[in-house]
């Protein structure tokens, strides 16, 4: 996995956490990441492409998450929701990329940005979701 697809996907949870916040559009956040010359060493075709992505699938994704959660998604803790949110889209949308690359990615996300423990309750959702939308891959990879 490429430094700047991982770097491509810390900035995301960045940007996706200010359109949360703020409510600013994710044309107008991708424009400052930009202007700020925040995306050095970034893979900026992925960023662009989960940043444009995650609201244009928002019903979908919160949907999906809202089927394996034990609270309203609103409720769930922005970071944690917008990393949840993020890789949901990548489970969905990413097939090329293995879900276990999506979900240690995640995690690794949380325990950068999350809650102490967060990363232990993304990795549980996430693997639901991944067996319910990914079941072969899943079912392949542990035989």
């Amino acid at each position: 996995m490429s430094q700047a697809r991982t770097n491509a996907r810390k900035n995301v949870v960045q940007a996706l956490y200010q359109w949360q916040m703020t409510g600013v559009s994710v044309i107008e956040i991708e424009r400052q990441f930009r202007e700020a010359d925040r995306l050095k060493n970034v893979q900026r075709s992925y960023f662009s492409e989960l940043l444009q992505g995650v609201p244009k699938q928002l019903a979908v994704i919160d949907k999906a998450l809202d089927e394996f959660v034990d609270r309203p998604v609103a409720k769930i803790d922005p970071v944690e929701r917008a990393i949840l949110r993020m890789s949901i889209f990548e489970l969905l949308n990413r097939l090329d990329i293995p879900y276990r690359v999506i979900l240690n990615e995640a995690v690794s996300l949380s325990k950068l940005y999350g809650a102490e423990d967060g990363y232990k309750y993304i990795n549980g959702v996430l693997d639901k979701i991944a067996h319910r939308y990914r079941s072969a891959e899943v079912t392949k990879s542990r035989s």
